[in-house]
């Protein structure tokens, strides 16, 4: 289950009234309650010097990392059959990308904003404008005109290609609406995919334990060094707060992709332009196939790069329960080498290794026998 951070609803439970039960006291000669031993805490000239050291670190990464982080306020009109057209507001975080003023954030904090309003650290509010958005990264560049240089505070970008789980992080952000506030964790696990309904798989992404809650999505998640290493987007909690299980963009991933929303307005997906069944035992059981992982090819888009590379989609159709089966096609075993078994592992390695107009190696099965092609990816739909 995916929650996304955006507007707050609050919500209030009417109770009915009802006739009193009836009531009846019994007296008991109370035990003796333990007595409470207090906890005396040691005073601050006692504390270790590495305790110290870590307090100074995480104040110091706070003051000059916070001013780099502002406060989004996206509104809406939205259609109540009752009521008309009435306003919606949202919230959500972001940070300053660059000198220039380009502000990052996540895509689901600004789609279909009429109206995106900033607050900076010193309280300056400020219309911006959505200048590049991805629907599939969840990211948004905004840009918010008539801000002095001293106003707009860059956060350096950092890599994923070290980090190692139990590495401590910072997130900043406003949630709930609480300006700039910071939570520490560590990276729970790397490499995680998030399943969501109306979009592909986004894989590679940063769990944390670090609170994430409603209102911090689009804020930085950072390392020690005060280096943006995720933007924080998501959560899985059954009660829409954090449970300590929160999930961050990876870096590698914003700074490929902001730059080309900076430039064009948009990024283009790398797509080979098929549809496919995932195999399983059963499946490749049930149709006597040569393996029993893989895709099986049902459909091959005309004039994509799969159709140009020369891979077949499916000759023949297969009644089964409920509709029908496309058979025949080639198998997708491997792609550069790297086995291809879900649809998500061919779109996540498309996406994190791979760009338009650059060369792949499919690994076949046709007919029963292995055969090679090179597609050259096109920009998907």
């Amino acid at each position: 289950m995916r929650r996304l951070f955006g507007c707050i609803t609050a919500a209030m439970l009417l109770v009915g009234c009802v006739a009193p039960p009836r009531v009846i006291v019994v007296t008991a000669t109370p035990e003796p309650s333990p007595t409470a031993t207090p906890v005396v805490l040691p005073p601050r000239s006692e504390l270790g010097a590495s305790e110290l050291l870590a307090e100074q670190l995480f104040v110091a990464l706070y003051e000059r990392a916070s001013p780099s982080v502002v406060h989004i306020t996206s509104r809406t009109q939205v259609f109540d059959f009752f009521r008309g057209v009435v306003p919606n507001e949202g919230t959500g975080s972001g940070f300053f990308f660059d000198d220039l003023g380009h502000i990052v954030t996540n895509y689901h904090v600004v789609e279909g904003a009429d109206e995106i309003e900033v607050v900076l650290a010193d309280g300056t509010r400020i219309g911006a404008r959505v200048i590049g958005a991805d629907a599939y990264s969840d990211l948004a560049v905004l840009r918010a005109d008539g801000l002095s240089p001293e106003q707009i505070k860059p956060l350096p970008m950092g890599t994923t290609k070290n980090l190692k789980v139990g590495m401590h992080v910072i997130a900043i952000g406003n949630p709930f609406g609480l300006d700039r506030t910071m939570t520490t964790g560590v990276i729970s696990a790397l490499g995680r995919t998030i399943e969501r309904e109306d979009q592909a798989a986004l894989g590679e992404v940063i769990q944390t334990d670090a609170a994430i809650n409603p209102g911090n999505s689009g804020g930085p998640l950072l390392n020690l060094r005060g280096e943006v290493i995720g933007v924080n987007t998501a959560i899985r909690s059954p009660s829409g707060g954090s449970v300590g299980i929160g999930f961050a963009v990876p870096a590698d991933t914003v700074t490929r992709i902001v730059p080309e929303l900076i430039a064009k307005g948009r990024y283009d997906h790398p797509w080979l332009g098929l549809t496919a069944y995932e195999i399983t035992p059963d499946l490749a059981r049930a149709l006597r196939l040569p393996v029993n992982r893989g895709l099986l090819i049902a459909q091959v888009q005309p004039g994509a790069a799969a159709d140009r590379a020369g891979v077949r989609g499916a000759t023949q159709q297969l009644r089964v329960r409920g509709g029908y089966l496309l058979i025949g096609g080639d198998i997708l075993t491997a792609v550069d080498g790297r086995p291809i078994t879900t649809r998500d592992q061919l779109t996540i390695y498309l996406e994190n290794n791979k760009r338009v107009g650059e060369a792949v190696t499919l690994s076949l099965i046709r007919d029963g026998q292995p055969i090679t092609l090179t597609a050259t990816l096109t920009a998907r739909p």
